[in-house]
């Protein structure tokens, strides 16, 4: 079985916590391994695909500022097909599709199964991957959908109107989403919510994509992706598609896309450095910086703190932070990276305080820097500090100067935590140059 998921989101909609780089499914708040450890979105949903499937080939499609992350959490376990730019989600199908063609030699005939990156849902929801499979092997339809059955009429999804009412049927047509009103006749007619689950031979996508898109492979797609067609998947494939079926799906289902639905399925009502008062209500907090939070009479609340920011909300109009976020101009203060993660705990004028945590065998890239010096003040573990081609052993209590110009890097033999200081009148992300790693 090969999986696709797709991971996108602009990391607004649950700021503070959020931001263009952490988006909502890498935000480690759910229960779910056995040692206590919270686990993200995308963690969970790898894992509920391992325990369904062992031997699924798992391959995440999404945007350079993302990999990181995913390689934080999930290692080397998953392929990662990285779109050069945004180009909506039938472009990102397609080269998605395309890598698995060209790259890892899929062959036509393989069953694909694409899924949103982020969906909370119980074991059962991936079992029915197993029908979808089989669906795509038997041949019945050119296109295989999974719809949720539905526990209220909604207006926030599409529908799927299947012609029979079994776990397998032939889809009848489809519904824009709709006013409150007409979500219940749908649910009448036996509906079901369209959770944006597609599975298909991969020579059917190939052929579609060969259609729409100029390209000769993988390469020449990803080469000029910035020019292939903006549309959807649903647009381009779905409604032009006559043989569409589609599996039931009757378990736990929940777009967690906001604050107010997040805190639905936090384990507790307070992570992080925080209190509340008996007084308060169906209220929680998220802390994740190194001072208390003191809620007291708090109703229907939602305050989560970070080093990007701080919320404070009623947890209904928590549903509407994007159009605020966005108009907030910062650099991000905190990111996962492959090689640990980085946090900003201060900014001056002329100086910026970084919190860099190594992981044991990682290390950051050989580089110089134009226009900053740098003090590395080692706060734990131990390692070795490269500068201009010369070795160094440190370990805990040691401070490393690295004027500007001077190429360096540091490589963790264990769980390293370095405090880092930037100082110059030009402190930014692009004063950066990489150079090989030296042989020693």
């Amino acid at each position: 079985m090969h999986i696709v998921l797709l991971s996108g989101g602009s990391g607004k909609r649950l700021w503070p916590l959020s931001n263009d780089v952490r988006s909502k499914q890498f935000i480690k708040m759910f229960h779910g391994t056995e040692d206590g450890e919270l686990e993200s979105m995308v963690q969970r949903v790898f894992r509920q695909i391992k325990t369904a499937d062992p031997s699924a080939d798992v391959t995440i499609a999404t945007s350079k500022r993302q990999v990181s992350a995913i390689r934080n959490q999930l290692g080397d376990k998953v392929s990662i097909c990285v779109e050069p730019t945004r180009r909506d989600t039938f472009p990102a199908i397609a080269l998605a599709a395309s890598f698995l063609h060209d790259t890892k030699n899929v062959g036509d005939d393989e069953a694909v199964i694409v899924c949103p990156v982020d969906p909370y849902v119980d074991q059962d929801y991936f079992q029915c991957f197993h029908e979808l499979e089989k669906m795509v092997k038997e041949g019945s339809y050119n296109l295989n959908l999974m719809g949720v059955v539905p526990t209220y009429p909604s207006e926030k999804y599409g529908y799927i109107i299947p012609k029979e009412e079994s776990l397998i049927s032939e889809v009848k047509e489809f519904k824009e989403k709709p006013d409150l009103e007409t979500a219940k006749t749908y649910l009448e007619q036996g509906a079901l919510w369209n959770c944006g689950v597609f599975a298909f031979r991969l020579g059917y996508l190939m052929d579609k994509a060969h259609e729409l898109l100029e390209f000769t492979d993988y390469h020449d797609l990803n080469a000029h992706y910035e020019n292939a067609r903006k549309i959807s998947f649903d647009y381009a494939v779905v409604e032009h598609e006559t043989s569409i079926g589609v599996v039931r799906y009757k378990g736990e289902w929940k777009d967690i896309g906001s604050w107010n639905t997040f805190a639905e399925e936090m384990p507790d009502r307070i992570i992080g450095n925080a209190q509340m008062d008996e007084t308060s209500n169906n209220s929680n907090i998220v802390n994740e910086l190194n001072i208390p939070i003191l809620g007291m009479g708090l109703n229907n609340m939602i305050i989560a703190a970070s080093n990007d920011g701080i919320l404070i909300s009623d947890k209904t109009q928590s549903s509407y932070i994007k159009p605020f976020v966005e108009k907030m101009h910062q650099d991000i203060r905190y990111a996962e990276k492959s090689w640990g993660s980085f946090t900003v705990i201060d900014v001056q004028e002329d100086a910026m305080t970084i919190r860099v945590e190594l992981l044991p065998g990682h290390k950051l890239n050989y580089h110089s820097h134009e226009h900053r010096d740098e003090v590395w003040t080692v706060m734990s573990g131990t390692g070795v500090v490269i500068i201009d081609g010369k070795r160094r052993d440190v370990s805990a209590g040691d401070v490393v100067r690295l004027p500007k110009g001077s190429k360096h890097s540091v490589i963790a033999s264990t769980h390293m935590q370095i405090i880092e200081v930037q100082i110059g009148e030009e402190i930014s992300v692009e004063d950066k140059t990489k150079y090989p790693f030296p042989e020693f």
